[in-house]
């Protein structure tokens, strides 16, 4: 059994701050914000979602 499990609730939440944070990194870009907003979000949207992809799900069995 692995170490770390992510519960499917966890996931989820990880899901959606990822997808705002990619959201609004979008927006920054687009904008031609300030350069350290574009790293604030594009690494918050990257880190979940590499979570998300390497992490894997508890089954509750």
């Amino acid at each position: 059994m692995p170490l770390i499990t992510l519960s499917p609730l966890i996931a989820t939440v990880i899901f959606v701050l990822a997808c705002l944070s990619g959201y609004q990194y979008r927006r920054v870009w687009k904008m031609e914000g300030p350069r350290w907003q574009l790293w604030l979000f594009g690494l918050l949207a990257a880190a979940g979602l590499l979570v998300l992809g390497f992490v894997p799900l508890s089954t509750g069995g």
